[in-house]
């Protein structure tokens, strides 16, 4: 099996992390895919960006979802997740998280963490 990296871009405080976490650990284990490891970055190494940088645009969609509202302590972040596993399992653990965050159908809706995939 070979190490693949789930990206995740995310506007979120500790426990928007912890809900999104457990998203991606439901998915991978129903996959069979195993947890090698995590990261939540704040910058990206090398190129002098931040992640707030990357993702300023979440900040801006969770202030358009929730108007008049604090954001508290949310911040852009890029959650990196290491799994073991094939190619095939990978991209299904992504589409199921995806599905979870944003179900289909064109009713819209608040996410309760915004969100980017790379």
């Amino acid at each position: 099996m070979r190490t693949r990296t789930l990206r995740f871009g995310l506007y979120a405080d500790e426990q928007g992390l912890v809900w999104v976490r457990g998203l991606v650990d439901e998915a991978a284990g129903a996959r069979r895919a195993r947890i090698v490891g995590e990261t939540v970055a704040r910058a990206f190494p090398g190129s002098g960006m931040t992640t707030a940088d990357a993702y300023d645009h979440l900040a801006e969609q969770w202030g358009w979802e929730n108007p008049g509202q604090s954001s508290g302590a949310r911040e852009a972040v890029e959650l990196r997740v290491d799994l073991a596993c094939s190619l095939r399992t990978w991209r299904a653990v992504r589409k199921t998280v995806i599905r979870t965050w944003c179900p289909e159908g064109t009713a819209p809706h608040v996410r309760r963490v915004p969100w980017a995939a790379r």
